[in-house]
């Protein structure tokens, strides 16, 4: 896509000759513009999504990608004023150029990713090359354009230049709509971006060696075809490659054993382990389950809750069946709702032996049921229409991942406080309370806000889990050995301590509850302003 890219409309050379009549030139100038723009935008659209993967946030690596690619397709629209005397080569060899790098930008940040533990300056690097190739083509594409037209007789320019920003700005469009609803899903983002390149180097190639050949020189057309051939070999390649890279890469980022890696339309699930051995699941590269610890978190996070009435439990999250098995130990349970945006989460976690084992087989109790929603929807829609629920648990990824931060808004736990009984309790995993104690205790100023009384704690373990992943800018997949809780109650401060009737517990006492409490608000932050969806305030 090219926004506003600079043009002269002067052109120093007379048209040559065409194989077809200039109206039908002109049509195929735009349709390679339709082409070209299409491909580069769907480009833009998978260093964002890649990025966002590989080293979290959206909105930080899609305003990098976005200010990077614009500021760089400014200086190519004025480099390319140097090759407008040889307009038909110089945007064959561009094409060419932009293909491979755009082609192979995903597989290549995701190979420095893997390997060299990084990936965002390759990100701006990529970023960069490929917006300085952009920004070319639309200046020598309109010295193409305007030899068609006086080739024609055609002498208004302007109307040249709407023309094609129209075809640019259509096929953007067109780009943007295929790469969510066409390529993802069904080639991925590595395929899709080597497709996509093959798609841009036969576009320009065809045109040029087709087109403006009496333009070029017998060496010009070599150095073309050759160029051409070699791109798509290359792209050929790649794709023909691209599954054993993918075993590759994700054996550098997970360690050997990996036993499980789905791809959803949602993220990627991984399961690592050796069999017989703790396992690890990882959601989009981030670590959520970790078999040698997991008791730890799920202690923690569901049975201060269970504290008081506990019949009918919502948990929002939890697809893997973890906190579920903890509430299913509790006898006077009646029912317990799963509400889980990924079905792939909870399929894998009732069938794949080990995961399951490790859930209790939680998925076959009959007093379990899961709903497949978004939470937020789940709440707004749907939890109205429930009887009211005692205890609502939210197993969330952190509130720094930016698609969940409109789960710690504030509007969010409205939504949660009103599908509550009478006595009912609210509990949160708020992330790391050691690395990141302003995202923390921004969740207690939130529940606050909207209307819940909080009593903030925190749990530790030898290894990490939850706490929003592994550390992408390293590459390595450990991170802090802590998690922080908020537990909530709409009426009264809930108590901090255990149920009469809970279960026999391997880390969690009232006497490590009660330091878990003081270990929470030593590391207060005071002044904090509430999340809200229009002013979210986590961080990552």
């Amino acid at each position: 896509m090219v926004i506003d890219s600079p043009v002269s409309l002067s052109d120093p050379e007379a048209p040559a000759a065409l194989p077809v009549p200039p109206r039908t030139g002109r049509f195929l100038v735009l349709g390679v513009v339709f082409v070209c723009a299409a491909c580069g935008l769907v480009y833009e659209l998978e260093l964002v999504a890649l990025a966002s993967y590989l080293i979290g946030d959206s909105v930080t690596q899609a305003s990098v990608v976005l200010s990077v690619m614009v500021f760089a397709m400014g200086l190519g629209s004025l480099l390319a004023k140097r090759l407008r005397c040889r307009a038909a080569v110089g945007f064959g060899l561009l094409e060419a150029a932009l293909a491979l790098c755009g082609g192979t930008s995903a597989l290549m940040l995701y190979a420095t990713f893997a390997w060299l533990g990084g990936a965002r300056y390759a990100l701006v690097g990529f970023s960069l090359a490929i917006g300085v190739l952009i920004g070319a083509e639309i200046p020598l594409l309109m010295t193409l354009i305007q030899r068609v037209s006086r080739r024609g007789e055609r002498r208004d320019t302007s109307g040249d230049v709407a023309d094609l920003f129209a075809a640019d700005y259509v096929g953007a469009l067109v780009g943007g709509l295929a790469f969510p609803f066409i390529l993802l899903p069904l080639l991925g983002q590595l395929t899709g971006a080597l497709v996509t390149g093959a798609v841009n180097v036969v576009a320009g190639g065809a045109l040029v060696l087709w087109l403006f050949r009496h333009e070029l020189t017998r060496r010009e057309r070599r150095l073309l075809v050759v160029a051409n051939v070699v791109v798509l070999a290359l792209l050929a390649t790649a794709t023909a490659l691209v599954g054993d890279f993918e075993r590759a890469a994700r054996r550098a980022v997970y360690g050997e054993r990996v036993r499980v890696a789905v791809q959803t339309d949602l993220q990627e699930i991984v399961v690592t382990g050796a069999p017989g051995g703790p396992l690890d699941l990882f959601l989009d590269g981030r670590l959520r389950v970790g078999g040698r610890d997991e008791h730890r978190y799920h202690e923690a996070l569901v049975h201060p809750a269970m504290r008081g009435r506990h019949a009918r439990v919502v948990i929002l999250g939890g697809g893997d069946g973890l906190a579920a098995r903890e509430v299913l130990r509790y006898p006077g349970v009646e029912s317990v709702t799963v509400v889980e945006l990924d079905p792939a989460v909870v399929e894998l976690a009732r069938k794949d032996p080990a995961l399951s084992a490790l859930n209790g087989g939680a998925h076959r109790d009959p007093r379990l049921r899961v709903d497949t929603a978004d939470a937020f929807t789940w709440l707004r829609e749907e939890g109205p229409r429930r009887p009211p629920y005692d205890v609502v648990i939210s197993d969330l990824p952190d509130p720094g991942i930016t698609p969940s931060t409109k789960l710690y808004s504030q509007e969010f736990y409205g939504l949660a406080s009103r599908v509550l009984a009478g006595g009912g309790r609210v509990v949160v995993h708020a992330g790391p309370l050691a690395t990141r104690p302003k995202a923390y205790w921004t969740v207690d100023a939130t529940l606050r806000a909207a209307g819940l009384r909080t009593r903030p704690y925190r749990a530790t373990g030898r290894l990490s889990g939850f706490t929003g992943g592994p550390d992408r800018s390293s590459g390595t997949a450990v991170a802090p050995h802590d998690w922080g809780f908020v537990l909530a109650a709409r009426d009264t401060r809930p108590g901090l301590g255990l149920a009469p009737d809970a279960p026999r517990l391997r880390s969690l006492t009232p006497a490590v509850l009660r330091s878990a409490e003081r270990s929470a608000l030593g590391a207060r932050v005071r002044g904090l302003e509430p999340s809200t969806l229009v002013h979210p305030r986590y961080t990552y």
